[in-house]
């Protein structure tokens, strides 16, 4: 299946007829999970990615700790010295020093690999893309899809439904229920981590369920429902409440979601301002907020994945059809582009991107083509996995396109050093920097210091993972800008906006 409607739902109906269906895909633990799919004997083990526990090292933080790790009390964001003092690191330990700690006690701590991680995000949003009409992608290891046209809260099995086996106040399996197992399914197939997805007829309420049933869950909450499925969580469960907020409502002796329910809405806006109100209205189930993409693309990609070849001629057919099918939808999107950029994956996971930047904006599927095939030709002799073309640098408005002649002047060495998003199959993020040669080596987590990020959260936030914009009006790290903190990474990047390298 590829992503099409499943059967029962029909895709013309009218959607404002029908409940919306709405997921919100949270991959567990990402960046813990994208080193388990490089090192498969990291299994099992206590995982601590950050930075700042190298020897030398006195500031850094954690960016995410699997649950083994989780279980010692490592938490993300948290000062590295804290980590090390609760999870020594596993290299310190000696079983036949007496001094050192056990090593059942230790655990595996390794450096942020950004460029990897973007690459796996990719392999991710491919799959979300192809299953979604919808999409809205919140960081690099969440999105929001609308999923109505696909699929429909409709039971399976007629006049004698099946239990549902999801988590959840589903008592019957739902046709949504099945294409949520099967958008899990794909992710754990093509990308290779694991996801836990919630289910349910608004965004707020579909965060939630993500949450409740974690690692690898799936938590369905139909129409009807979601009052009740919020009733009994603790008020830091809801949507847009963070430690400030869960602070305050305890103050005024509201510690669960159904006590926000029942609050007088007026009274909280005292409290709160408007956030008081859509809290309120949160917490009885009602968002109307609809699933919406972040703004224009700032590239186009597409790859393919292959078997382990060196064959030179299977390698040029398929980035000339990768390169073909970017530069077509550039085209029917109405956009121009600066940047033409490749990537190859050297088994097992070596991600290589180049590029080349233009004087101006092109739509010039040929040139799309011809650079792209220039670029891989450094890897004529070199094993691949996986290859792909992107078009960045995006341009939406009308501006006269640069002369082919301007190119000839570009310089042929490495390009402009494309901060490759490693989006996949579709949209993907980063805007191209200017320098040449290899893209870098990857991104470190330095703006953690001392368990957060620099910087001040505006005015009403709840500061690390309460996602505010600045408006007073609260969200929390599911909603409208990027955080740290909670049950994900620490600081990270929205998978459209792919952060510059050196």
């Amino acid at each position: 299946m590829d992503g099409g409607t499943l059967p029962g739902a029909d895709a013309d109906d009218d959607a404002s007829d029908r409940s919306r269906v709405v997921f919100h895909v949270d991959m567990d633990c990402f960046y813990a999970s994208c080193e388990r799919l490089r090192d498969a004997d990291l299994r099992g083990e206590p995982v601590v990615v950050g930075m700042g526990y190298e020897a030398g090292e006195t500031i850094g933080a954690v960016a995410t700790a699997s649950y083994e790790a989780r279980a010692f009390g490592v938490e993300s964001a948290m000062p590295i010295s804290e980590a090390l003092d609760r999870l020594p690191r596993r290299v310190d330990a000696d079983p036949e020093d007496p001094d050192v700690p056990d090593p059942d006690g230790t655990g595996r701590y390794l450096p942020v690999d950004m460029e990897f991680y973007e690459a796996v995000a990719g392999d991710v949003k491919a799959v979300l893309r192809d299953c979604a009409d919808v999409l809205r992608e919140v960081s690099v290891d969440e999105a929001y899809l609308d999923v109505t046209d696909r699929t429909a809260w409709d039971a399976v099995g007629g006049d004698d439904p099946a239990s549902s086996s999801a988590a959840g106040p589903s008592d019957v399996r739902t046709l949504a229920e099945g294409y949520a197992r099967h958008v899990k399914e794909r992710i754990e197939r093509e990308a290779g981590v694991p996801a836990s997805v919630g289910v349910a007829p608004n965004m707020s309420a579909a965060k939630v369920a993500s949450d409740a049933d974690k690692p690898d869950g799936l938590v369905v909450v139909p129409p009807g429902s979601v009052e009740a499925f919020l009733a009994p969580l603790p008020t830091a469960a809801l949507h847009g409440v963070g430690p400030v907020t869960e602070r305050a409502l305890a103050e005024r002796g509201i510690e669960t979601a159904g006590d926000v329910a029942d609050a007088d809405p007026d009274a909280l806006a005292e409290e709160l301002g408007d956030r008081g109100r859509e809290l309120v209205r949160r917490a009885r189930g009602e968002d109307d907020r609809e699933v919406t993409p972040r703004g224009l693309p700032k590239s186009l990609s597409r790859e393919s994945s292959l078997p382990r070849t060196a064959d030179e001629e299977r390698k040029r057919e398929t980035v000339s059809a990768l390169a073909a099918d970017v530069a077509r939808r550039a085209r029917e999107r109405g956009c121009l582009y600066r940047t033409i950029g490749i990537k190859a994956v050297r088994p097992p996971f070596d991600v290589n991107t180049r590029a080349h930047s233009l004087p101006g904006p092109v739509d010039d599927p040929d040139l799309v083509e011809s650079v792209a095939l220039e670029l891989l030709s450094e890897f004529d002799d070199e094993a691949v996995r996986k290859l792909g073309v992107r078009v960045s640098n995006l341009d939406f408005a009308d501006s006269d396109q640069a002369t082919l002649g301007g190119f000839e002047g570009v310089d042929g060495g490495g390009g402009g050093g494309d901060d490759e998003g490693n989006g996949t199959d579709g949209d993907d993020g980063g805007n191209d920097g200017n320098g040449g040669g290899k893209e870098g080596d990857g991104r470190r987590l330095t703006d953690w210091v001392g368990g957060k990020p620099a910087g001040d959260p505006g005015p009403g936030c709840d500061g690390p993972g309460s996602d505010c914009d600045g408006s007073g009006v609260g969200h929390d790290r599911g909603d409208d800008a990027d955080s740290g903190g909670g049950d994900g990474q620490a600081s990270l990047r929205d998978w459209s906006e792919g952060g510059r390298r050196g």
